[in-house]
C-alpha cells in the first residue's frame, strides 16, 4: 500500500497510455546530491532527424550501443537491398545516442569519429549535445549509473524482451548540472582511474606473455598463434585413410616441435585418461539435493575448480557414465566454446562427457602441475586437432596421443615455481585493476548521489 500520497488522481494523455504504469510514476525520481542544481535532459539535448533513404545499390555502416557503458560500436556494413527499414537516420560524431530497447541496461553513448555518417533506425534516437551546458562524457556517465538505470527501467514498457524506453519521459528527467569546470574535474577523475585500470590490464597481459615465452624458451617450442602457413617444397601429401576426416593444414601444423634435447612422451604414457557422462535429465532426483560437483566445459578456464554450477547425487553417479575423480586431476574441454581449455580439480568431482580427465599420474616421470602448465600453452594446438564439420571435437584418443616434452623432474619443478610466481604477480595486478574500476564508479556515484 502506498502511504501518505497527497495526490489521488493522475491524468495521462491517451497517446502515452500504452507506456503508463504505476511504477513509472512512482520510481522516476532519482535521489541526486542536493549540492548541484537539477536540469532537464531535454534542455541540453536537441533531437537530430537527418533522414537517410536507404538505396539498394549502396553500402551502409550500422551502429549498435553496448549495454553497461560499453560504448558505441560498428554493428556491421550491409548492402541497402538487405536492409528492411528503408527510412533511417544519419549519425554524426559527438552526438548522444540512446538504445530504446536496451536503455534499461545502460545502453547510452556518444557517436565516435569513426562512425560519423553511419545509419541508425528509429530505435536509436540521436541528439546533438549543447556542450556549452553539459559535457557529453558527463552525461554518459550519469545515464549509465545504477540509479539512472533504475529510472530507465521504470519508463520502459512492452513485452519482456522488447521493452522500449519512453524518450519523452527520458527528456523530462532532471539530472545534476555542476559548472562545466566541475563536470570536467569529475569526468577527469573518473577517466584517470579507468586509464589506470587499463594500464594494469596491459601489465597483466605482458606477464602472461612472459610465462609463455619462458616456457617456450625452456622447452624450445613455438607459439602456435604466431605460425604462418608457408609454401611447401612438395606438392603431394599422403595421409592415412583413418585420419582423412581430420586431415588438413591445421592438423599437420598442430604437432609441437622442440629444439632442445628433451624426450617427448604421449599423455597416455604419463597418466590415465577418461571422461564422464550426463545423468538422465528426466530423473530430477539425480540433481535435486546433489552434493557431488558435476563439471561442464563452460566452467573450464585454466582454473582450479573448487565448486560447480550443478551437483549430482550418489544415485546419479551409480546410474550413469559419470565418474568421481580425485582432487588434483586435470580436466580438458573436448568440445564447445572452451575447447582445449583446462582446469585442475580442487575437490573430488565428476564431469560430463565433453570433458577429458587426466588422473593417476606416473610421478616418476611427470609432475602433474608441470603437465597442467604445459597444457595451458597448448590450447591453440589442441583446437587445431579438433575435427568434425558441425561442431569440431577432440576425443580421448587425440588427447592420449598428444606429446609432452619431458625435462627432468627438477627442471619441471623449476618451471612450475617460475610460473607460479608470475601468476601471483598477475593476480595482484588484476585485483588492482578491478579495484581501480570499482573506485572510478564508486567515487563518481558518491559525487552525484552522495549527500553533501
Amino acid at each position: 500500500m502506498v502511504a501518505n500520497q497527497k495526490k489521488y488522481l493522475n491524468l495521462i494523455s491517451l497517446n502515452l497510455l500504452e507506456s503508463w504504469s504505476v511504477q513509472s510514476l512512482l520510481d522516476k525520481k532519482v535521489a541526486y546530491n542536493k549540492k548541484y542544481e537539477l536540469a532537464k535532459i531535454g534542455d541540453f539535448l536537441i533531437k537530430s532527424r537527418d533522414i537517410v533513404n536507404i538505396e539498394d545499390g549502396e553500402e551502409y555502416r550500422r551502429v549498435t550501443v553496448k549495454i553497461r557503458n560499453g560504448g558505441v560500436t560498428l554493428r556491421d556494413i550491409e548492402k541497402g537491398e538487405n536492409i528492411g527499414t528503408k527510412k533511417q537516420y544519419r549519425a554524426k560524431a559527438g552526438q548522444f545516442i540512446v538504445s530504446k530497447i536496451d536503455a534499461r541496461n545502460g545502453a547510452f553513448g556518444i557517436i565516435p569519429s569513426e562512425l560519423d555518417g553511419a545509419v541508425v533506425t528509429n530505435d536509436f534516437p540521436l541528439f546533438t549535445v549543447n556542450e556549452k551546458a553539459i559535457l557529453s562524457q558527463f552525461l554518459v556517465l550519469i545515464t549509465t549509473t545504477k540509479e539512472f538505470i533504475k529510472f530507465a527501467q521504470s519508463c520502459s514498457s512492452g513485452t519482456t524482451n522488447r521493452q522500449r524506453m519512453d524518450i519523452d519521459l527520458f527528456l523530462q528527467q532532471k539530472i545534476p548540472l555542476p559548472s562545466l569546470q566541475e563536470q570536467k574535474r569529475i569526468v577527469t577523475a573518473y577517466q584517470t582511474k579507468i586509464q589506470e585500470a587499463e594500464n594494469l590490464e596491459k601489465q597483466s597481459n605482458n606477464k602472461k606473455s612472459e610465462i609463455f615465452d619462458f616456457l617456450s624458451n625452456e622447452l624450445g617450442i613455438e607459439d602456435p598463434s604466431s605460425k604462418q602457413v608457408t609454401a611447401k617444397k612438395y606438392g603431394l601429401s599422403i595421409t592415412n585413410f583413418s585420419l582423412l576426416e581430420k586431415w588438413g593444414l591445421d592438423f599437420i601444423d598442430s604437432q609441437i616441435q622442440t629444439e632442445k634435447n628433451y624426450l617427448k612422451s604421449k599423455i597416455k604414457e604419463l597418466c590415465k585418461i577418461s571422461s564422464g557422462g550426463t545423468p538422465s535429465r528426466n530423473r530430477r532426483e539425480f540433481y535435486e539435493n546433489g552434493t557431488i560437483p558435476w563439471i561442464k566445459t563452460g566452467e573450464l578456464n585454466d582454473n582450479i575448480l573448487n565448486d560447480t554450477e550443478e551437483k549430482i547425487t550418489d544415485e546419479a553417479l551409480k546410474n550413469s557414465s559419470a565418474k568421481l575423480y580425485e582432487e588434483g586431476s586435470l580436466v580438458i574441454a573436448m568440445y564447445g566454446a572452451t575447447i582445449g581449455k583446462t582446469a585442475k580439480l580442487g575437490v573430488k568431482a565428476s564431469t560430463n562427457q565433453a570433458c577429458a580427465v587426466l588422473f593417476d599420474f606416473d610421478l616418476k616421470k611427470i609432475n602433474p602441475d608441470y603437465l597442467w602448465e604445459f597444457l595451458q600453452t597448448q590450447t591453440e594446438n589442441l583446437k587445431k586437432l579438433a575435427y568434425g564439420s558441425a561442431q569440431p571435437n577432440l576425443n580421448a584418443g587425440i588427447i592420449s596421443n598428444y606429446e609432452v616434452p619431458l625435462p627432468t623432474l627438477s627442471k619441471q619443478k623449476e618451471i612450475i615455481d617460475f610460473i607460479k610466481s608470475k601468476k601471483l604477480e598477475i593476480r595482484f595486478i588484476t585485483e588492482k585493476s578491478i579495484q581501480s574500476k570499482i573506485n572510478a564508479v564508486k567515487d563518481f556515484e558518491q559525487e552525484i548521489f552522495g549527500m553533501s
